[in-house]
């Protein structure tokens, strides 16, 4: 198969799909691979590097999608690649088709094959794919929360872990899952209060075991999200629902009883936002201000180390484009059986629930497109 590697255009995207060890792979698999000129700078890894491993480069996007019959990328495409994008294509990447109607338009038009990295599902209903950017995102949630905190970047002031003599900040953190557990860690690090929401009972248990001492567990509720909330220095959103829109918790009335200079970190923007004034917002103007709350809704957090994201994503992703350049669509579903709940459109047709119920869609039953 030819697999064709775009660079990515997102503003300050400096992630690239495929590592060289990945296109050396691919080759070894009699795969022909072509990358865009300068598309792994931005990660560390420059033309040559792939030229050595057995990659093509060339010199436009167009050129790439021109020649390729699968399309590899880290973000969702852009509407200046819609009009690339073929009905004989495969496009692999992260799609969160359910945050954007436009997308979710324009990659239906094309009538291309959609295998979405954020809906493959391993047999325990992990996403395996969405895990390795989610632990990235949820360490940085902190990270950023904790700049954004900071009086010069309209924080109150405060330092998330505190000094001696005085308190730490309190972080609540709405959702227990991958970008939860890993923001709960680093706050707690950090030394701050944390305070760690969730629906599943049996998770709180189990978190409660495992965090440090620092982290309380509580259960999610209307009411124990305000409390929480109104406390709160930091406020990060970490709710996902598989290939759906995120539900709005935190409701736009009740950022009035927030303190002044807090900031929410919402990781779920992508998929929406859990915050029901969180917009998408870029790494060059990452933030803006709510009735005093300061919203960070960056949708590519990871794509701010790329270095670590790059090789965390393809070390994930990489086996499941060998079995798609391998055995081609539809046959990689039978060989690799994850990859059916990645698949979201085929042939202008939604697959995937939670796209069609987003935007009220038809539902289209995979099978019964595939017979």
């Amino acid at each position: 198969m030819i697999i064709g590697v775009p660079k990515e255009i997102k503003t300050l995207e400096n992630r690239v799909a495929l590592v060289p060890a990945g296109v050396e792979l691919l080759t070894q698999n009699s795969h022909q691979v072509y990358i865009e000129k300068n598309a792994g700078l931005g990660s560390g890894f420059t033309d040559d590097d792939y030229i050595t491993a057995g990659a093509t480069i060339l010199d436009t996007p167009e050129e790439v999608f021109a020649k390729a019959k699968m399309i590899v990328k880290v973000k969702e495409p852009l509407p200046q690649e819609y009009g690339l994008i073929r009905e004989d294509h495969i496009v692999f990447t992260y799609f969160h088709f359910a945050a954007s109607r436009e997308l979710t338009d324009g990659i239906l038009k094309s009538k291309a094959v959609a295998i979405a990295y954020e809906t493959v599902e391993a047999p325990d209903g992990s996403l395996p794919l969405l895990i390795p950017m989610s632990e990235v995102a949820g360490r940085m949630s902190i990270q950023e929360g904790a700049r954004c905190l900071e009086k010069i970047h309209g924080g109150m002031g405060v330092l998330l872990g505190g000094v001696p003599g005085t308190e730490p900040a309190n972080v609540a953190i709405l959702g227990g899952g991958i970008v939860g557990v890993n923001a709960a860690k680093m706050a707690a690090g950090m030394g701050a209060q944390v305070f760690l929401l969730d629906i599943n009972l049996q998770r709180l248990r189990y978190l409660d075991d495992v965090m440090p001492k620092n982290v309380q567990t509580i259960m999610s509720n209307p009411g124990s999200i305000r409390t929480a909330i109104q406390n709160a220095d930091l406020v990060v959103g970490a709710v996902l629902i598989h290939g759906a829109k995120a539900p709005h918790l935190v409701k736009q009335n009740m950022l009035s009883t927030m303190k002044k200079g807090s900031v929410i970190v919402d990781v779920a923007v992508d998929q929406g936002g859990c915050v029901e004034t969180i917009h998408a917002t870029t790494h060059d103007n990452p933030t803006y201000e709510i009735d005093g709350v300061i919203h960070y809704g960056v949708a590519n957090m990871p794509g701010a180390v790329p270095k670590t994201s790059t090789i965390a994503l393809t070390n994930a992703t990489l086996r499941y484009a060998v079995d798609i350049a391998n055995h081609g669509f539809p046959g990689c579903l039978e060989k690799n059986t994850e990859l059916i709940k990645g698949v979201n459109m085929v042939a202008g047709k939604v697959t995937y629930k939670g796209v069609a119920e987003a935007f009220d869609l038809p539902y289209h039953d995979l099978n019964e497109v595939l017979s």
